[in-house]
């Protein structure tokens, strides 16, 4: 007789659930909310608020969702979820928790990108230029420093966006958008990168998918800050 499979068990879907479970199933806000059959917003607002406590007849239809996930999606979900977890006991046993600085460096039309060499565990490929924050350091300076030090481009950071644990890697994420001032792009950190580019603005769901990228700077990026 076989095994059944592992799986996790979700006894109150809340919106950090079900923003981990869209992220595992890799589908867009829209496809998300076409396959619930709810609301666009809906979706946008489980990922803005990850302790709402999702009403009956969504849970219902969640635990549909994931039961009908692959085996590989339930695994990434399961990732997802513990990398949020072990962040938050971290925080909570006053250990130190890895911060960086994300510079999200703009002109009127093109955001600056870099692709890692190789393959990220977490799944990330393209993003924006990033630096760990070591105790004591400027967040601010952090991501102006590294974006010179892996592109060649200099930038003035303009407004910060926010702060989040990224969901797929588990570490503190500050986001700041930037203005680009001078400079010729270039691949300067090649151990890291494979390459960086300015990538249109319009097309930035093309290097990374949309679900992934932090609500305010998707926002900042489609021209609504």
């Amino acid at each position: 007789m076989s095994q059944p499979a592992r799986h996790t068990v979700i006894d109150q879907w809340t919106g950090r659930h079900a923003t981990a479970l869209q992220a595992a199933l890799r589908m867009s806000q829209d496809e998300m909310a076409a396959q619930l059959g709810v609301a666009k917003r809906t979706i946008a607002a489980w990922a803005g608020g990850p302790d709402i406590v999702i009403r009956p007849e969504l849970q219902r239809a969640l635990d549909t969702a994931y039961e009908r996930a692959d085996e590989p999606a339930k695994l990434r979900f399961a990732r997802h979820l513990k990398a949020e977890d072990d962040a938050e006991a971290n925080a909570a046993g006053g250990a130190v928790a890895l911060t960086v600085a994300i510079a999200v460096v703009v002109t009127d039309t093109e955001v600056l990108l870099v692709q890692r060499r190789d393959a990220d565990p977490s799944g990330i490929d393209w993003q924006f230029p990033a630096g760990v924050v070591k105790p004591g350091a400027n967040p601010t300076t952090v991501a102006t420093r590294e974006t010179l030090a892996e592109t060649g481009i200099h930038c003035t950071v303009r407004t910060e966006l926010g702060s989040r644990v990224h969901p797929l890697s588990g570490v503190h994420a500050s986001y700041f958008l930037c203005d680009y001032l001078a400079g010729q792009v270039e691949n300067r950190d090649v151990v890291e990168n494979l390459s960086a580019l300015w990538a249109p603005r319009t097309d930035i769901t093309r290097f990374i998918p949309r679900q992934r990228i932090y609500a305010p700077v998707l926002r900042a990026l489609e021209g609504d800050p």
